[in-house]
């Protein structure tokens, strides 16, 4: 069999679409990532939230009991709203990070829709080099039917011959 003369742009397409299978893995695993660092930045956020109502809770109690006046007061409304302003500081950092995921979600698509252009780009090549074996067998066993036709014909002609002598 005659060598497949796009043999070589079917080993690029191979490796187009390993490339871009490799891309996509590495946009999901980008995606996982941050993911999870929005929602450890959630959790936090949570926590923050608990610790303070328990602190702010606990400083109102002692506060209390030393019976301490407006001055105690004002110190832990002073306390309460640094730890308030940590909480936005961590709520921004959220919306942040949900813009992340938002384009690391766009850039996974991308890929997805690469490799996906690829694999058809790799199957169309494919296809093409079966349809060619398929016309490579075809003209060969042609060429054999007919060379065995001349050798059956010229069999019968020299047997006529003898047969006429």
């Amino acid at each position: 069999m005659p060598p497949y003369r796009l043999q070589t742009l079917l080993e690029m397409r191979e490796r187009a679409e390993e490339a871009s299978k490799q891309a996509f893995s590495e946009a999901m695993q980008a995606l996982a990532k941050e993911k999870a660092e929005q929602k450890r930045l959630e959790e936090d956020l949570e926590t923050r939230k608990r610790e303070r109502k328990e602190l702010v809770a606990a400083y109102f109690q002692e506060v209390m009991a030393k019976g301490a006046g407006a001055g105690g007061l004002t110190l832990m409304n002073r306390y309460e709203e640094r730890l308030k302003n940590e909480e936005e500081q961590v709520a921004l950092e959220i919306e942040r990070q949900k813009e992340v995921v938002k384009t690391a979600e766009k850039l996974l698509e991308q890929r997805r829709l690469e490799m996906a252009e690829a694999a058809k780009e790799k199957k169309a090549i494919e296809k093409h080099k079966e349809n060619w074996k398929k016309q490579v067998k075809h003209e060969r066993d042609a060429r054999e039917e007919m060379a065995q036709e001349e050798i059956g014909n010229a069999l019968y002609l020299a047997r006529q011959r003898k047969g006429a002598e």
